[in-house]
Formats: C-alpha cells, sequence, structure tokens
C-alpha cells in the first residue's frame, strides 16, 4: 500500500489505484479539517494580525461548512493523483531514488488540487478572519468586487508554499515507513503509521511557515492591494515588522499539521487497507465463480 521502495507484486491497475486513493483522501481530508479547523483559524488570524492588533477568539469554526466543500474533492483529488503517479515513477526510478519519485508525485499531486485548494483556502480565510458570514455570501462578493481571479488571490505564493510542503511531508512520510518496515521486518500498524505521519507533519510544518505566511497575507488582503507580489509582500513584511514575523503562527500551524499529519495518514493507510482488503475479497470470489 503506502510507498514501499520495492516493486509492486501486482498488476498496476490505474482506474482502481486512482479511485481507492479519491476515497481514502477525501475520507482522510474531511476527518482532518473538522478535527483541527479551530487550531487553523487561530493561526490565521495571527498571521493576518499586524503588528499590536487584538487576535479574535470568537468563530473559531467560522467557515468549515464551505471549506469542507472544497477540501473533499481537493484532498480526493490530491490523493488520487498521487498514488497511480507514485506507483508509477516508482516502478522506473532504482530503490535508491525512491525518494525521487515521492517527491515527484507529491508535486504533481499537489499541483492538481491546487485548482480547488485555492478558491476553498481564499474563502475560509475571508471568513476566518471575519470579512465574511457565510461562504457562498463571500464566493459572490469576492467575485463581484475583484473577478473570478480574486478566488485565486495569492495563487503563486499557495503554489509557493503547497508544492514543496506536499512534496516534502509526503516523502518524508514515506521514507521514514520504508526505514521502519526495514528495520521492523513487518507492515506497520495504524499507531505505528498515524506517529510518523505526524513527525512528518510538524516538521514540514515548520519549515513551510514563512511560505504560508506570506499566502496568507496575500489572500486576505481583498482590494487594499497592500502587496503587489510575493516578492513585494517579503519586502513589506521585513522592513515593517521584522524578520520575527515570518514566523508568526507557528506554534499553531506546527501542532495542526503535526496532528493533523498524525489524522490524515492514519486515516488514509487505514482506509486504503480496508478498500484493498475488499477488493482482494472480490478478486478471490470472481476466481472462485
Amino acid at each position: 500500500m503506502g510507498g514501499g521502495g520495492g516493486r509492486e507484486e501486482k498488476p498496476f491497475n490505474f482506474l482502481q489505484v486512482l479511485c481507492e486513493g479519491v476515497i481514502a483522501g477525501g475520507t482522510a481530508g474531511v476527518v482532518v479539517e473538522t478535527a483541527l479547523y479551530p487550531i487553523d483559524t487561530i493561526k490565521t488570524r495571527l498571521q493576518a494580525a499586524r503588528a499590536g492588533s487584538q487576535i479574535q477568539w470568537k468563530g473559531l469554526y467560522s467557515g468549515l461548512g464551505g471549506n469542507l466543500v472544497g477540501v473533499l474533492p481537493a484532498s480526493a483529488l490530491f490523493v488520487g493523483i498521487y498514488e497511480p503517479t507514485k506507483r508509477k515513477l516508482l516502478d522506473v526510478f532504482p530503490d535508491n531514488l525512491s525518494a525521487v519519485a515521492h517527491l515527484t508525485a507529491g508535486a504533481v499531486g499537489g499541483f492538481a488540487a491546487s485548482l480547488i485548494r485555492v478558491p476553498t483556502e481564499v474563502v475560509k480565510q475571508r471568513m476566518q478572519t471575519g470579512q465574511f458570514s457565510t461562504a457562498p455570501n463571500a464566493v459572490r462578493m469576492i467575485v463581484a468586487k475583484e473577478g473570478f481571479k480574486g478566488l485565486y488571490a495569492g495563487y503563486g505564493s499557495f503554489l509557493l508554499r503547497d508544492l514543496p510542503f506536499d512534496a516534502i511531508q509526503f516523502c518524508i512520510y514515506e521514507q521514514l515507513r520504508i526505514g521502519y518496515k526495514l528495520v521492523a521486518k513487518r507492515e506497520l500498524n495504524d499507531p505505528e503509521n498515524a506517529l510518523i505521519g505526524a513527525f512528518a507533519g510538524a516538521i514540514t510544518g515548520a519549515i513551510t511557515t514563512p511560505l504560508d505566511v506570506l499566502k496568507t497575507r496575500l489572500m486576505v488582503q481583498g482590494q487594499t492591494k497592500q502587496y503587489s507580489g510575493i516578492v513585494s509582500c517579503a519586502q513589506t513584511i521585513l522592513r515593517e515588522e521584522g524578520p520575527k514575523a515570518f514566523l508568526r503562527g507557528i506554534e499553531p500551524r506546527v501542532l495542526w499539521i503535526g496532528i493533523g499529519g498524525s489524522i490524515f495518514f492514519g486515516v488514509l493507510e487505514k482506509t486504503k487497507s480496508v478498500l484493498a482488503e475488499r477488493s482482494s475479497r472480490k478478486a478471490t470470489a470472481d476466481k472462485d465463480e
């Protein structure tokens, strides 16, 4: 299942791997988002706040419903693209370059999912910072005032953050699982998958925090246009708030992504194993008939 260094023994069935990835990814994404949304809201408000601003502690689940509408297909699409891409690349690269396969597959999956993730993230963060009360209203007003491209505000900074994030997180996770399996000489159990997922998430979350700050500022600025792009945003923050501002929200981000990694990868592997057992039973039953 989740990324070994060795070759697949079963014949590669693209459609089956895609469908199983879509189901597993969608399930894991919704569980994580619902469980950890308040921490994400706090992180967003910390990053969006200028120096000396008060942080609002009410409405920590603001925007969750609308966000799940985007998270479900985005997570499903990510894993649905990641799994078959990873398996194909593992067949192309030698075992000692499996990390390259995992990095590449993570970036490819992240790019595909960004088409859904970015509008979802823009609406969510505008609601988290109190600009809108409902997701439909947010979409309507953003499009009316900023055009359709307003839903893709900060797209460049999002890719700058999320492509490395997805690539690094999944690579660390897969490589740790490979190493653990070699040492343990067995398949990993659910708590072990969850622990490795938490570790991979926390490390990746810390490394990518400065990129996340840039993405948040660009996404929530709306029509104020304080920043004209990624470089302008970075220069303005550095000049007005100092280098420490790039680590704003790092504690809730590491906590959120660490716990999120634990839940996401735990649910992902469990769902994948359940689906694999089901398809294996079906294949056995078909043979017996």
